[in-house]
Protein backbone atom coordinates (compact mmCIF):
# COMPACT_ATOMS: atom_id res chain seq x y z
CA UNK A 1 0.00 0.00 0.00
CA UNK A 2 1.01 3.87 -0.50
CA UNK A 3 -0.81 6.75 0.30
CA UNK A 4 -0.92 10.15 -0.71
CA UNK A 5 -2.07 11.02 2.83
CA UNK A 6 -3.60 8.93 5.62
CA UNK A 7 -6.60 9.16 4.00
CA UNK A 8 -5.82 8.02 0.50
CA UNK A 9 -4.28 4.53 -0.09
CA UNK A 10 -3.31 3.59 -3.13
CA UNK A 11 -3.22 -0.59 -4.10
CA UNK A 12 -0.48 -1.42 -6.27
CA UNK A 13 -1.68 -4.12 -8.83
CA UNK A 14 0.04 -7.91 -8.73
CA UNK A 15 2.84 -6.91 -11.39
CA UNK A 16 3.80 -4.02 -9.62
CA UNK A 17 3.92 -5.94 -6.24
CA UNK A 18 6.05 -8.29 -7.68
CA UNK A 19 8.31 -5.98 -8.91
CA UNK A 20 8.73 -4.51 -5.70
CA UNK A 21 9.45 -7.75 -4.17
CA UNK A 22 12.17 -8.63 -6.22
CA UNK A 23 13.95 -5.10 -5.74
CA UNK A 24 13.84 -5.65 -2.54
CA UNK A 25 15.05 -9.03 -2.43
CA UNK A 26 18.03 -8.23 -4.66
CA UNK A 27 18.29 -5.33 -2.18
CA UNK A 28 18.24 -7.32 0.97
CA UNK A 29 21.25 -9.71 -0.95
CA UNK A 30 23.31 -7.10 -1.71
CA UNK A 31 23.51 -5.95 2.02
CA UNK A 32 23.77 -9.48 3.32
CA UNK A 33 26.94 -9.65 0.91
CA UNK A 34 28.95 -6.60 1.60
CA UNK A 35 32.69 -7.37 3.38
CA UNK A 36 33.57 -4.30 4.33
CA UNK A 37 37.40 -4.04 5.62
CA UNK A 38 39.68 -1.20 6.99
CA UNK A 39 42.18 -0.78 4.55
CA UNK A 40 44.25 2.46 5.60
CA UNK A 41 43.79 5.89 7.82
CA UNK A 42 45.01 9.05 5.39
CA UNK A 43 44.14 12.83 5.10
CA UNK A 44 40.62 13.60 3.98
CA UNK A 45 41.77 15.45 0.64
CA UNK A 46 43.84 12.63 -0.48
CA UNK A 47 41.17 9.94 -0.61
CA UNK A 48 37.92 11.50 -0.49
CA UNK A 49 36.31 11.87 -3.76
CA UNK A 50 36.10 15.35 -4.54
CA UNK A 51 36.91 17.21 -1.26
CA UNK A 52 38.33 20.67 -1.91
CA UNK A 53 40.74 22.40 0.73
CA UNK A 54 37.79 24.66 1.10
CA UNK A 55 35.15 22.55 1.92
CA UNK A 56 33.40 21.43 4.95
CA UNK A 57 31.18 17.97 5.46
CA UNK A 58 28.96 18.22 7.94
CA UNK A 59 26.03 15.74 8.99
CA UNK A 60 22.18 15.50 7.47
CA UNK A 61 20.65 15.30 4.38
CA UNK A 62 22.03 18.66 1.86
CA UNK A 63 20.76 22.15 2.92
CA UNK A 64 21.12 25.61 2.65
CA UNK A 65 23.64 27.67 5.29
CA UNK A 66 21.22 29.68 6.81
CA UNK A 67 19.09 26.69 7.73
CA UNK A 68 22.41 26.11 9.70
CA UNK A 69 22.47 26.85 13.77
CA UNK A 70 23.11 25.68 17.47
CA UNK A 71 25.83 23.72 17.83
CA UNK A 72 26.08 22.34 14.35
CA UNK A 73 26.62 25.77 12.79
CA UNK A 74 29.37 26.09 15.99
CA UNK A 75 31.18 22.97 14.88
CA UNK A 76 31.15 23.96 10.96
CA UNK A 77 32.99 27.54 12.14
CA UNK A 78 35.10 26.26 14.22
CA UNK A 79 36.21 23.44 11.78
CA UNK A 80 36.94 26.41 9.20
CA UNK A 81 39.27 27.78 12.00
CA UNK A 82 41.18 24.45 12.52
CA UNK A 83 41.75 24.31 8.69
CA UNK A 84 42.76 27.53 8.59
CA UNK A 85 40.59 29.13 6.29
CA UNK A 86 39.26 31.78 8.63
CA UNK A 87 40.77 32.94 11.56
CA UNK A 88 38.07 33.60 13.75
CA UNK A 89 34.46 31.73 13.41
CA UNK A 90 32.99 35.13 12.57
CA UNK A 91 35.30 35.43 9.45
CA UNK A 92 34.52 31.62 8.77
CA UNK A 93 30.67 33.19 8.53
CA UNK A 94 31.56 35.99 6.60
CA UNK A 95 33.81 33.61 4.02
CA UNK A 96 31.03 31.05 4.33
CA UNK A 97 28.30 33.87 2.60
CA UNK A 98 30.50 34.83 -0.10
CA UNK A 99 30.95 31.24 -1.31
CA UNK A 100 34.45 31.41 -0.28
CA UNK A 101 34.10 28.02 2.20
CA UNK A 102 31.74 25.44 0.97
CA UNK A 103 29.17 23.43 3.41
CA UNK A 104 28.42 20.06 1.85
CA UNK A 105 26.58 16.87 3.16
CA UNK A 106 28.53 14.11 4.30
CA UNK A 107 27.14 11.18 2.47
CA UNK A 108 26.97 13.44 -0.38
CA UNK A 109 30.74 12.22 -0.47
CA UNK A 110 30.83 8.91 1.05
CA UNK A 111 31.66 10.10 4.01
CA UNK A 112 29.53 9.29 7.25
CA UNK A 113 29.09 12.05 10.40
CA UNK A 114 29.15 11.38 13.81
CA UNK A 115 26.63 13.92 15.29
CA UNK A 116 27.44 17.19 13.94
CA UNK A 117 29.80 15.39 11.68
CA UNK A 118 32.76 17.59 10.49
CA UNK A 119 34.97 16.93 8.26
CA UNK A 120 38.09 19.37 6.30
CA UNK A 121 40.39 18.81 4.03
CA UNK A 122 43.51 18.12 6.37
CA UNK A 123 41.67 15.97 9.12
CA UNK A 124 42.44 12.01 9.37
CA UNK A 125 39.57 9.47 8.30
CA UNK A 126 38.98 5.83 8.54
CA UNK A 127 39.28 4.55 4.95
CA UNK A 128 36.55 1.29 4.70
CA UNK A 129 37.00 -0.78 1.73
CA UNK A 130 34.00 -3.27 0.64
CA UNK A 131 35.94 -6.12 -0.67
CA UNK A 132 33.07 -7.80 -3.19
CA UNK A 133 32.09 -4.22 -4.64
CA UNK A 134 35.49 -2.03 -3.99
CA UNK A 135 33.69 0.41 -3.51
CA UNK A 136 35.29 2.84 -0.13
CA UNK A 137 33.48 4.86 2.65
CA UNK A 138 35.27 7.47 5.46
CA UNK A 139 34.90 8.32 8.62
CA UNK A 140 36.35 10.70 10.76
CA UNK A 141 38.72 9.22 14.34
CA UNK A 142 37.37 9.58 17.81
CA UNK A 143 37.95 12.20 19.31
CA UNK A 144 38.87 10.88 22.64
CA UNK A 145 36.63 10.59 26.18
CA UNK A 146 36.67 14.74 26.67
CA UNK A 147 32.85 15.75 26.67
CA UNK A 148 34.28 18.86 24.68
CA UNK A 149 34.38 17.91 21.02
CA UNK A 150 34.01 19.37 18.05
CA UNK A 151 31.42 16.69 16.45
CA UNK A 152 29.15 17.74 19.57
CA UNK A 153 29.66 21.44 18.66
CA UNK A 154 32.30 22.42 20.70
CA UNK A 155 35.31 24.47 19.63
CA UNK A 156 37.72 26.13 21.88
CA UNK A 157 41.75 25.57 22.43
CA UNK A 158 40.94 22.01 24.26
CA UNK A 159 38.92 20.79 21.10
CA UNK A 160 41.80 22.17 18.92
CA UNK A 161 44.90 20.93 20.35
CA UNK A 162 43.16 17.42 20.54
CA UNK A 163 42.29 17.68 16.72
CA UNK A 164 46.38 18.57 15.86
CA UNK A 165 46.98 15.83 18.50
CA UNK A 166 44.79 13.05 16.42
CA UNK A 167 46.38 14.93 12.79
CA UNK A 168 49.86 14.54 13.44
CA UNK A 169 49.94 11.99 16.32
CA UNK A 170 47.55 9.07 16.58
CA UNK A 171 46.65 8.86 12.75
CA UNK A 172 50.64 8.89 11.37
CA UNK A 173 51.07 5.47 13.83
CA UNK A 174 47.63 3.96 13.37
CA UNK A 175 48.01 4.51 9.53
CA UNK A 176 51.45 2.77 9.46
CA UNK A 177 49.86 -0.09 11.66
CA UNK A 178 46.85 -0.72 9.30
CA UNK A 179 48.52 -0.77 6.54
CA UNK A 180 51.30 -3.79 8.09
CA UNK A 181 48.47 -5.73 8.98
CA UNK A 182 47.60 -5.46 5.28
CA UNK A 183 43.52 -4.90 6.37
CA UNK A 184 41.46 -5.80 9.23
CA UNK A 185 38.20 -7.56 8.72
CA UNK A 186 34.96 -5.77 10.14
CA UNK A 187 32.50 -8.01 9.91
CA UNK A 188 33.72 -10.73 12.22
CA UNK A 189 34.88 -8.49 15.17
CA UNK A 190 30.98 -7.28 14.29
CA UNK A 191 29.26 -10.38 14.67
CA UNK A 192 31.41 -11.48 17.59
CA UNK A 193 30.59 -8.46 19.24
CA UNK A 194 26.92 -8.50 19.14
CA UNK A 195 27.33 -11.74 21.16
CA UNK A 196 29.45 -9.82 23.52
CA UNK A 197 26.41 -7.15 24.80
CA UNK A 198 27.18 -4.47 22.04
CA UNK A 199 24.87 -3.34 19.08
CA UNK A 200 27.61 -1.21 17.59
CA UNK A 201 26.15 2.10 17.88
CA UNK A 202 25.54 2.89 21.70
CA UNK A 203 27.68 0.34 22.78
CA UNK A 204 31.30 -0.91 20.72
CA UNK A 205 32.86 -1.98 23.93
CA UNK A 206 33.28 -5.50 22.60
CA UNK A 207 33.92 -4.11 19.41
CA UNK A 208 36.66 -1.85 20.47
CA UNK A 209 38.30 -4.55 22.55
CA UNK A 210 37.84 -7.79 20.10
CA UNK A 211 39.67 -4.44 17.35
CA UNK A 212 42.99 -3.79 19.58
CA UNK A 213 43.36 -7.39 19.93
CA UNK A 214 43.34 -7.43 16.38
CA UNK A 215 46.02 -4.83 16.22
CA UNK A 216 48.14 -6.25 18.67
CA UNK A 217 50.97 -8.38 16.97
CA UNK A 218 51.49 -5.06 14.78
CA UNK A 219 51.52 -2.46 17.72
CA UNK A 220 54.65 -5.35 18.81
CA UNK A 221 55.91 -4.86 15.45
CA UNK A 222 56.17 -1.49 16.28
CA UNK A 223 57.22 -1.37 19.96
CA UNK A 224 60.77 -0.12 18.82
CA UNK A 225 59.06 3.46 18.11
CA UNK A 226 58.23 3.57 22.01
CA UNK A 227 56.54 6.29 22.77
CA UNK A 228 54.33 7.11 19.92
CA UNK A 229 53.22 3.55 19.90
CA UNK A 230 52.11 3.92 23.94
CA UNK A 231 50.51 7.27 22.54
CA UNK A 232 48.21 5.33 20.05
CA UNK A 233 47.68 2.49 23.06
CA UNK A 234 46.71 5.14 25.19
CA UNK A 235 44.86 6.68 22.72
CA UNK A 236 42.33 3.19 21.45
CA UNK A 237 42.44 2.33 25.38
CA UNK A 238 41.09 5.80 26.24
CA UNK A 239 37.34 4.84 25.57
CA UNK A 240 35.11 2.11 24.59
CA UNK A 241 34.11 3.91 21.26
CA UNK A 242 36.91 3.89 18.82
CA UNK A 243 34.83 1.41 17.00
CA UNK A 244 31.72 3.13 16.29
CA UNK A 245 33.56 5.22 13.60
CA UNK A 246 34.89 2.04 11.88
CA UNK A 247 31.05 0.44 12.03
CA UNK A 248 29.40 3.30 10.39
CA UNK A 249 31.83 3.56 8.29
CA UNK A 250 31.14 -0.74 7.51
CA UNK A 251 27.42 0.49 7.04
CA UNK A 252 28.11 3.40 5.09
CA UNK A 253 29.84 1.57 2.37
CA UNK A 254 27.18 -1.40 2.51
CA UNK A 255 24.09 0.40 2.83
CA UNK A 256 25.29 2.26 -0.45
CA UNK A 257 25.51 -0.77 -2.72
CA UNK A 258 21.74 -0.48 -2.98
CA UNK A 259 21.16 2.49 -5.51
CA UNK A 260 19.63 2.61 -8.40
CA UNK A 261 17.70 -0.38 -7.95
CA UNK A 262 13.85 0.37 -9.30
CA UNK A 263 11.00 -0.55 -7.98
CA UNK A 264 12.89 -1.09 -4.53
CA UNK A 265 11.14 0.45 -1.52
CA UNK A 266 13.96 -0.22 1.26
CA UNK A 267 15.37 2.37 3.21
CA UNK A 268 19.57 3.14 1.73
CA UNK A 269 19.91 6.29 3.98
CA UNK A 270 19.06 7.97 7.09
CA UNK A 271 20.54 10.86 8.77
CA UNK A 272 19.65 14.16 10.43
CA UNK A 273 20.90 17.94 10.29
CA UNK A 274 19.69 20.52 13.17
CA UNK A 275 17.17 21.48 11.67
CA UNK A 276 16.06 18.56 9.48
CA UNK A 277 15.87 14.59 9.00
CA UNK A 278 16.21 12.65 5.65
CA UNK A 279 15.72 9.34 4.29
CA UNK A 280 16.74 7.83 0.89
CA UNK A 281 15.07 4.84 -0.58
CA UNK A 282 17.25 2.34 -3.13
CA UNK A 283 14.94 3.34 -5.91
CA UNK A 284 16.31 6.90 -5.41
CA UNK A 285 18.87 9.58 -5.56
CA UNK A 286 16.40 11.87 -3.56
CA UNK A 287 16.52 12.88 -0.42
CA UNK A 288 13.10 12.86 1.17
CA UNK A 289 12.88 15.23 3.87
CA UNK A 290 11.08 15.77 7.44
CA UNK A 291 10.93 16.95 11.27
CA UNK A 292 13.53 15.96 13.75
CA UNK A 293 13.31 12.80 15.30
CA UNK A 294 11.63 12.99 18.93
CA UNK A 295 13.25 11.05 22.11
CA UNK A 296 11.03 8.07 23.72
CA UNK A 297 13.76 7.45 26.37
CA UNK A 298 17.14 9.22 27.56
CA UNK A 299 19.48 9.56 30.30
CA UNK A 300 20.94 12.40 31.57
CA UNK A 301 24.43 13.15 32.87
CA UNK A 302 24.65 14.69 36.56
CA UNK A 303 24.68 17.93 36.62
CA UNK A 304 22.57 18.58 33.31
CA UNK A 305 18.72 18.27 32.48
CA UNK A 306 16.87 17.77 29.83
CA UNK A 307 16.48 21.82 29.14
CA UNK A 308 19.81 21.91 27.36
CA UNK A 309 19.19 19.02 24.87
CA UNK A 310 19.97 19.93 21.34
CA UNK A 311 19.67 18.00 18.01
CA UNK A 312 22.97 18.97 16.10
CA UNK A 313 22.95 16.41 13.84
CA UNK A 314 23.62 12.82 13.23
CA UNK A 315 24.62 9.92 10.67
CA UNK A 316 25.32 6.82 12.76
CA UNK A 317 21.81 5.86 12.56
CA UNK A 318 23.40 4.70 9.46
CA UNK A 319 23.94 1.98 11.89
CA UNK A 320 20.05 0.99 12.03
CA UNK A 321 19.55 1.04 8.16
CA UNK A 322 22.15 -2.13 8.17
CA UNK A 323 20.34 -3.90 10.84
CA UNK A 324 22.04 -2.47 14.04
CA UNK A 325 22.11 0.19 16.92
CA UNK A 326 18.55 -0.37 17.97
CA UNK A 327 17.83 -2.54 15.66
CA UNK A 328 19.64 -4.91 17.56
CA UNK A 329 19.15 -3.35 21.06
CA UNK A 330 18.46 -6.74 22.99
CA UNK A 331 21.90 -7.98 22.06
CA UNK A 332 23.07 -4.85 24.24
CA UNK A 333 21.20 -4.96 27.94
CA UNK A 334 23.74 -2.84 29.62
CA UNK A 335 22.69 0.10 27.24
CA UNK A 336 19.43 0.51 29.95
CA UNK A 337 22.55 2.21 32.67
CA UNK A 338 23.10 4.35 29.61
CA UNK A 339 20.70 5.24 27.92
CA UNK A 340 17.58 4.90 29.35
CA UNK A 341 14.51 2.33 29.52
CA UNK A 342 13.84 -0.75 30.56
CA UNK A 343 14.73 -4.91 29.30
CA UNK A 344 11.06 -5.10 28.51
CA UNK A 345 10.56 -1.62 26.66
CA UNK A 346 14.20 -3.04 24.57
CA UNK A 347 12.15 -6.21 23.68
CA UNK A 348 9.60 -4.41 22.76
CA UNK A 349 11.07 -2.05 20.30
CA UNK A 350 13.59 -4.26 18.79
CA UNK A 351 10.16 -6.69 17.87
CA UNK A 352 8.54 -3.74 16.14
CA UNK A 353 11.59 -3.35 13.80
CA UNK A 354 11.15 -6.63 12.53
CA UNK A 355 7.37 -5.42 11.58
CA UNK A 356 9.45 -3.12 9.29
CA UNK A 357 11.78 -4.97 7.78
CA UNK A 358 11.75 -7.46 4.99
CA UNK A 359 14.46 -10.16 5.99
CA UNK A 360 16.89 -10.66 8.83
CA UNK A 361 20.96 -10.15 8.60
CA UNK A 362 22.27 -13.98 7.98
CA UNK A 363 25.24 -12.88 10.08
CA UNK A 364 24.42 -10.39 12.93
CA UNK A 365 22.18 -12.62 15.28
CA UNK A 366 20.89 -11.80 18.52
CA UNK A 367 21.64 -14.44 21.26
CA UNK A 368 18.13 -13.43 23.11
CA UNK A 369 16.14 -13.91 20.07
CA UNK A 370 17.22 -17.81 19.83
CA UNK A 371 19.99 -16.42 17.01
CA UNK A 372 17.88 -14.99 15.18
CA UNK A 373 19.16 -12.60 12.63
CA UNK A 374 18.88 -8.34 13.15
CA UNK A 375 16.05 -6.76 11.31
CA UNK A 376 17.45 -5.44 7.86
CA UNK A 377 15.77 -3.54 5.84
CA UNK A 378 13.55 -0.71 6.35
CA UNK A 379 10.51 -1.12 3.78
CA UNK A 380 8.32 2.71 3.77
CA UNK A 381 5.26 0.26 2.87
CA UNK A 382 5.47 -1.23 5.95
CA UNK A 383 6.69 1.83 8.11
CA UNK A 384 3.33 3.66 6.78
CA UNK A 385 1.04 0.61 6.82
CA UNK A 386 1.80 -0.22 10.39
CA UNK A 387 2.52 3.43 11.73
CA UNK A 388 6.15 2.16 13.05
CA UNK A 389 9.02 4.19 12.38
CA UNK A 390 12.56 3.45 12.77
CA UNK A 391 13.81 3.76 16.29
CA UNK A 392 17.44 5.05 16.83
CA UNK A 393 20.05 4.81 19.02
CA UNK A 394 21.46 8.21 19.73
CA UNK A 395 23.93 10.19 21.75
CA UNK A 396 22.70 13.91 23.23
CA UNK A 397 24.40 17.18 22.76
CA UNK A 398 23.84 19.95 24.83
CA UNK A 399 23.32 23.09 23.54
CA UNK A 400 26.30 24.53 25.30
CA UNK A 401 28.44 22.07 22.79
CA UNK A 402 29.21 18.98 25.09
CA UNK A 403 27.77 15.34 25.07
CA UNK A 404 25.73 14.80 28.36
CA UNK A 405 23.89 12.10 28.03
CA UNK A 406 22.44 9.54 24.87
CA UNK A 407 18.62 7.64 24.27
CA UNK A 408 16.21 6.32 22.17
CA UNK A 409 14.97 8.71 19.43
CA UNK A 410 11.89 7.97 17.28
CA UNK A 411 12.34 8.63 13.31
CA UNK A 412 9.35 10.92 12.29
CA UNK A 413 6.69 9.41 9.47
CA UNK A 414 6.92 12.83 7.33
CA UNK A 415 10.17 11.85 5.20
CA UNK A 416 8.31 8.20 4.61
CA UNK A 417 5.50 9.61 3.68
CA UNK A 418 7.48 11.75 1.31
CA UNK A 419 9.34 9.08 -0.05
CA UNK A 420 6.11 6.76 -0.50
CA UNK A 421 4.41 9.61 -2.45
CA UNK A 422 7.27 9.81 -4.49
CA UNK A 423 7.11 6.22 -5.21
CA UNK A 424 3.86 6.17 -6.30
CA UNK A 425 4.19 8.90 -8.41
CA UNK A 426 6.83 7.05 -10.51
CA UNK A 427 6.43 3.80 -10.44
CA UNK A 428 2.86 3.45 -9.55
CA UNK A 429 0.72 6.31 -11.29
CA UNK A 430 -1.24 5.57 -14.24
Amino acid sequence: MFQKNKDIPYQADEKAINNINQANQKSLEILQSTNPILVDVRTAIDVVPNMDSNLILASGPPMSWKEYRGGQKNAILGGAVHEGLADTKEKAEEEIEKGNIQVSSCQEYNCVGSLAGIYTASMPVLVVEDTVSGNRSFCTLFEGSSPYRLNYGSYNSEVENNLLYLKEVIAPVLGEVIREAGSIELKPIMKRALHMGDELHSRNTAATALFVRELIPYLVNQSHKGGEINKLIDYLLTGDYFFLRLSMAAAKVSISQISNIPYSTIVSSMAFSCSKFGIKIASSDKWFYGSLPHLEHYHINKNHSEDEIEFMGGESIVMETFGLGSFAQVAAFPLQAYQGGSPEKMIENNNRMYEITVGEHKDFKIPYFQYKGTPLGIDIRSVLEKEITPTLDIGIASEKGMQIGAGLAVSPIDSFESASNYFYDKYLAT
